[in-house]
């Protein structure tokens, strides 16, 4: 192609490509809506979780689960190879960007028979013909990526690998915060139990109480009928929280990647851990403080970049190959300059008419990009509305485990006299079933309570991102 006509066409697509890569809707990223504060009242400060907030409950064993689940989890190791996929795809979309370069090699010996004729013998004589050659040649090819189709191509790998290693702390944050929720369920449902067979004992107690007062004749059969319903009530409320304590320890076995036979947990209550203090922040930083927002940002940045890929192959594709190498007969003087040989070629290839699937494409990842836009959105107005949530909850839970105390302690000093008061014959059966009730019912409800309150500051712990930032991604892997 000569110079001028080169130079010429090389104008009028580059005249083109700006024509036709005009800034479009994806190239603003969505408009949020962050408020200044929140809504629900939290504690005081602007401090964020430790990544190991675990710690702050002050539990070893809590620890020490937690460091398993993290290490063997199957949804955590499938979320890392995930990640690997993630990057050599990036390397694989980035290989367009170098040239391809390719080497080969070859030898040959042909042998062919050939017969001539002999005057001084008056016969023939038949003879060979033996030939050799050898070769060796290299061949580039590269694409001019004028238009950025190819380093969009890259680009929109890169940002799935980012996402994808966003996902993976999104799915390390919901095992772990999981583990934290169950082993608390656990130790909750422990301390029920255990109350529940000193309820059962209480009980029993009374009814030998009632028992002699009727064998004295001071009370009457109903009498004994009602608090040995009591008992088999008692009896009756320990299985079901044993089996949700036995299906809660299988749960937490199979968030530990191991068989629930293989867990063992040492005794432990509820008073046994503390109850930690988490700021909020402001709204504004949860941004980078949520690997779920992070993941749905890498997607749009993603979607971006497959909305300039498709627009880019509207334009012409100009590849470049050369070839070079040596052939002789003679491997010792395969490469002398002499046997020396080259050749260099360009083409450009222009789509003409493709029946509308280029401009389909390019509409399909712009709507493509509008849906991820949106799904973004979503992802941040949820994530407020978590930290909302558990802020409401670790505040209403904080009220309802104190007023729950309170109720315990009358409910046992109304339980204490009314007993004391029936073994005296001064007060009737009926007076100390209503308070030994009440007695029983308050024990629960306080350690429910004081569970709700633990798992609402998991709750926050995770709204808040649990210590994660999007700088340790960026700078670690």
């Amino acid at each position: 192609m000569p110079y001028r006509l080169h130079r010429s066409l090389a104008a009028v697509l580059v005249a083109a490509a700006l024509a036709g890569c005009g800034a479009g809707p994806e190239d603003q990223r969505p408009a949020l809506d962050v408020p200044g504060g929140w809504k629900a009242e939290g504690p005081a400060g602007t401090s964020w979780p430790e990544t190991t907030w675990w710690h702050s409950f002050g539990s070893p064993q809590l620890d020490a689960l937690i460091r398993t689940a993290q290490q063997n989890n199957q949804d955590i190791g499938a979320a890392a190879a995930r990640v690997l996929q993630a990057d050599a795809q990036a390397r694989i979309a980035g290989a367009p960007l170098l040239p391809t370069v390719e080497g080969s090699g070859g030898a040959s010996h042909s042998v062919s028979p050939e017969t001539r004729s002999s005057t001084f013998s008056g016969g023939s004589v038949s003879r060979r013909s033996i030939s050799d050659q050898y070769s060796a040649q290299l061949a580039v090819s590269y694409e001019l990526d004028l238009w950025g189709k190819n380093r969009a191509a890259l680009q929109s790998a890169e940002a799935s690998a980012l996402a994808s290693r966003y996902d993976r702390d999104t799915v390390a944050l919901t095992v772990t915060s999981g583990a934290a929720t169950t082993y608390i369920q656990i130790l909750e449902l422990q301390d029920r139990l255990a109350i529940a067979r000193d309820n059962l004992a209480n009980a029993q107690q009374v009814l030998a109480v009632v028992q002699a007062r009727v064998t004295a004749g001071a009370a009457s059969a109903l009498d004994l009928a009602q608090q040995r319903t009591v008992v088999a009530q008692q009896k009756s409320a320990i299985p079901p929280l044993e089996q949700q304590r036995q299906q809660s320890e299988t749960a937490l076995a199979l968030l530990l990647g191991e068989p629930p036979e293989r867990l063992s947990l040492a005794r432990q209550s509820l008073d046994d851990l503390k109850i930690p203090v988490v700021a909020a922040g402001l709204p504004s930083s949860l941004l980078d403080r949520r690997p779920d927002i992070q993941n749905a940002d890498a997607q749009l940045a993603a979607s971006r970049a497959n909305v300039k890929e498709a627009r880019a192959a509207l334009f012409p594709s100009i590849q470049l190959t050369g070839q070079g190498g040596f052939q002789s007969a003679a491997l010792g003087t395969l490469f002398n300059s002499a046997s020396t040989l080259y050749s260099l070629a360009a083409s450009l290839t222009q789509p003409i008419f493709e029946g509308g699937s280029l401009r389909g494409a390019i509409q399909l990842t712009q709507a493509q990009y509008q849906e991820l836009a949106q799904t973004y959105v979503k992802t941040v107005l949820a994530a407020f509305g978590d930290v909302e949530n558990a802020l409401i909850a670790l505040r209403q839970s904080g009220l309802l485990y104190q007023a729950q105390q309170e109720v315990l302690a009358q409910s046992r000093e109304a339980f204490r006299l009314s007993d004391a008061q029936y073994r005296a014959g001064a007060v009737d059966l009926l007076t100390v079933l209503t308070a030994q009730q009440s007695y029983f019912s308050a024990r629960d409800q306080l350690v429910q309570a004081k569970s709700d309150r633990l798992q609402a500051v998991v709750a926050l712990y995770k709204a808040l991102g649990g210590g994660w930032s999007v700088g340790s991604v960026k700078a670690g892997s």
